[in-house]
């Protein structure tokens, strides 16, 4: 019998993971599965719950928005244990890039199943992100290092997430856009020292977005030719503008149209190092280093419950 986790966020989608859980948890079992369900007092118990029940379980599944994805791409990444993914969140964006059912929690779990019945998995690359030093992390211990499927934010968006954050009032999606609101008239552009493939690419810039997959915070195409299997990395660097220039930008991100202004590069890599003042990475949405970090593009390390694109 078939061993699935099925690691749900309740609150995803404003309640709707709770929901979509159930649905996903029922077909499962009908169709045979042995499942476990794996819900957490917050995300870090969740992620213990899925780390300790990991070695039993022939394929992890979890329900939610990009920081399910985001939680269950640490738990497998590197590994052969598949992911599939119930995209139940608000943005969503990492399902949407990979063709996936999205607040179709029947669709979801017949994609699931036919991926386990099949034997047929889709592999795509992931993002290692590892600390300062030497070896695979900066203090020698595999602590230190994360993974990300889609997005990793380095400039105004990681601080307005991290203004965010500092904040009780309001609550939801209108919190970030008070952060916004707040952040961009004191906002400055930092200097970055930027290493793609070994090659020295120091700049100042307002915005650097590190990408695996097209999108993050709810559709923003901040790199809309990436590629989720390519081996390579897209790396996003909005150079100084005005505020009002910026604010002008800003809105184009959602069709992707950013892309050609002329204080806005998109460069390649394998391996990107990166370090800035004052900035924490913001990875799938989740908060994750500060700065300095290495990101290394592993290709065909995170194995999905999912058919292959088309073509």
């Amino acid at each position: 019998m078939t061993r699935l986790g099925v690691a749900v966020n309740p609150t995803s989608g404003r309640g709707r993971g709770a929901a979509h859980g159930a649905v996903v948890e029922r077909a499962l079992t009908a169709a045979g599965a042995d499942v476990v369900h794996l819900v957490g007092s917050d995300a870090v118990d969740l992620a213990a719950r899925v780390a300790a029940a990991l070695p039993t379980l022939d394929a992890l599944v979890v329900v939610g928005g990009d920081g399910m994805v985001h939680l269950g791409a640490n738990a497998v990444a590197g590994t052969t244990t598949p992911l599939g993914i119930v995209a139940a969140g608000t943005g969503n964006d990492t399902a949407i890039g990979l063709g996936l059912p999205v607040h179709a929690p029947d669709d979801a779990a017949r994609v699931v199943l036919a991926a386990l019945d099949a034997g047929a998995y889709r592999d795509i690359d992931a993002a290692r992100v590892t600390g300062a030093g030497s070896g695979t992390n900066g203090s020698g211990g595999a602590d230190d290092v994360r993974w990300f499927a889609g997005v990793l934010g380095l400039g105004f968006d990681a601080v307005v997430n991290e203004r965010a954050n500092r904040m009780r009032w309001p609550k939801g999606r209108r919190r970030y856009d008070v952060a916004i609101a707040l952040e961009l008239p004191v906002f400055r552009p930092r200097e970055y020292t930027l290493r793609l493939d070994g090659a020295d690419h120091d700049t100042r810039a307002m915005l650097v977005a590190v990408a695996n997959g097209r999108s993050y915070g709810g559709g923003m195409n901040v790199c809309p030719d990436a590629l989720f299997d390519d081996g390579l990395l897209d790396v996003l660097v909005v150079e100084p503008v005005s505020r009002l220039e910026f604010v002008r930008i800003f809105p184009k991100v959602f069709s992707g149209t950013h892309v050609t202004h002329p204080k806005v590069r998109i460069e390649r890599a394998a391996r990107v190092e990166i370090a800035a003042a004052g900035i924490v990475g913001y990875g799938d949405g989740e908060r994750m280093q500060p700065l300095p970090v290495t990101v290394e593009c592993v290709p065909s390390a995170l194995r999905l419950l999912a058919p292959a694109p088309p073509g």
